[in-house]
């Protein structure tokens, strides 16, 4: 996500920060690098006018230029612009009326509004338990309303049944009465798409909004249009009073040109960034944390979102008890690896953690990916229930049976192994100063590495990438920690 203007906006950043003192030419030279990258981007081109104005003129400033880290002060600014390019804060869902609240969905046909619809609905019931009903008004698209259904069922939400033959106004009448009967809280209607804008396609969307009076009408579009996604926005909010967007397959846009632009071309904020195929693959559009993301600042807080959702209850408690022992055997290393895969692998942590950028770059550069993950976890699931309690029982006859069940090599699992016995030995270390408690009374005072030097290089992070690169710092505080090289603990795929 946004991955190319993050390296464009890095480099020219990075040049900036490295100069004691600026003058008003280096200033206006950097803009000038930062319009080319926002236009590249596929930013609306008087949307990057208005930006880089308004960013000049305050980087230009004296307060600026005079500072002792000018070039941290003008990255600060464009920080606080891009957040206000973005909406400001975060935009939630209005929800504050009379049951059932109807939300709208709009798009043209081929944008994820059917796959959104289900991914808000099951977003409203797991995190805000809400009661919520589903209906399909596509009576267009070949078995559209059926998609809904089947993506009901997956969701553990209820749809309004099928009546063939009827027509959307009737279907959306016949959703709220059902809504109202139910004691729904939450009404989402996914209304039919077009091709392209059409009068057809409009009239339509203002006769359901007249018969379900929607609290929200959220338009989505798909980002990896672009240019495109940006003009279908306008012709929308020209005609339909729309109160918020769903951006689709984020994941996939690494220019970022609709995010950037939509807020300005539409007047309303981007309430949802859709960011995989799964229901659960949406999030919250937050302006801060993208612009974070966006200037390799990090995004802490979405790990911590991530640990607490990936993060089984069951499993944290019976892994607390046996630190509380200083006990740690395979089967608790392989529930780290399981834990760190649903948090979205190696690649998603990396670029969330503050100045992460270039480690993410050195994995993708040494060939390492999330399949480094799955073959330690083949390896491990390969021992005997025995070998994970008692891994000293791996002499060199079963490795080399663990290294063919698990289509690696004997030094793969000798690493492992390793990995294994440096976390135990963490484990055993913590129980001697005092169990989590003492652990957990370190905290504030220098951190792990000020109470215990060295720990911090056992516990916190995933080791150099590819062989003495950056580290990735601070991941044990979120699942136990991943000490070790990890790219010298398996480079081949």
């Amino acid at each position: 996500m946004f991955d190319s203007l993050s390296d464009r906006l890095s480099g020219v950043f990075d040049r900036l920060r490295g100069r004691g003192a600026l003058s008003e030419e280096d200033v206006r030279a950097a803009m000038r690098e930062v319009r080319i990258a926002l236009l590249e981007a596929d930013v609306a081109l008087p949307v990057v006018r208005r930006f880089v104005d308004a960013v000049t003129e305050q980087a230009i400033g004296q307060q600026v230029l005079r500072s002792v880290t000018p070039g941290q002060q003008v990255v600060k600014i464009v920080n606080d612009a891009l957040i206000e390019m973005l909406g400001g804060g975060t935009a939630e869902l209005d929800l504050a009326a009379t049951p059932p609240v109807v939300i709208m969905m709009v798009g043209l046909q081929g944008s994820g509004k059917t796959t959104s619809t289900a991914k808000i609905a099951k977003l409203l019931k797991d995190r805000h338990g809400k009661k919520v009903l589903m209906a399909s008004l596509d009576v267009n698209r070949p078995a559209a309303q059926d998609q809904l259904a089947v993506l009901g069922v997956q969701a553990g939400v209820a749809t309004l049944p099928i009546v063939p033959g009827q027509q959307p106004v009737a279907i959306a009448t016949r959703a709220v009465n059902a809504a109202k009967l139910q004691a729904v809280d939450v009404l989402l209607l996914d209304t039919a798409g077009r091709l392209h804008v059409d009068q057809a396609l409009m009239d339509e969307m203002k006769a359901v909004s007249a018969v379900s009076a929607p609290r929200e009408t959220l338009l989505v579009v798909d980002a990896l249009t672009g240019q495109d996604a940006v003009n279908v926005a306008q012709n929308f909010a020209g005609q339909v009073s729309l109160t918020g967007v769903v951006l689709t397959r984020m994941d996939g846009d690494a220019r970022g040109g609709a995010a950037l632009s939509m807020r300005a071309v539409t007047g309303q904020p981007i309430k949802f960034a859709a960011t995989g195929e799964k229901l659960d693959a949406i999030e919250a559009f937050d302006p801060q944390r993208v612009a974070g993301r966006i200037l390799g600042m990090g995004d802490i807080v979405s790990i911590v979102e991530k640990a607490a959702a990936a993060v089984q209850a069951d499993e944290a408690e019976r892994l607390a008890q046996r630190m509380a022992k200083g006990e740690f055997d395979m089967t608790d290393l392989r529930t780290q690896l399981q834990q760190m895969q649903r948090m979205g692998g190696l690649g998603a942590l990396a670029g969330m953690m503050p100045g992460m950028k270039k480690a993410k770059q050195a994995m993708a550069n040494s060939g390492m990916d999330d399949r480094v993950l799955l073959h330690m976890d083949a390896i491990i699931g390969s021992m005997t229930p025995k070998e994970r309690a008692k891994p000293e029982l791996l002499n060199a006859k079963r490795k080399i049976r663990v290294a063919k069940g698990s289509g690696t090599q004997v030094q793969d699992v000798n690493k492992v192994i390793k990995m294994h016995q440096e976390m135990a030995r963490a484990m055993k270390q913590i129980r001697k100063m005092g169990g989590l408690k003492g652990l957990a009374a370190m905290f504030g005072k220098g951190g792990l590495g000020g109470a215990m030097p060295g720990l911090d290089q056992q516990m916190g992070g995933m080791g150099g990438m590819g062989g003495g690169g950056p580290k990735l710092p601070g991941l044990g505080g979120m699942g136990g920690g991943m000490p070790g090289n990890l790219g010298d603990l398996l480079k081949r795929k």
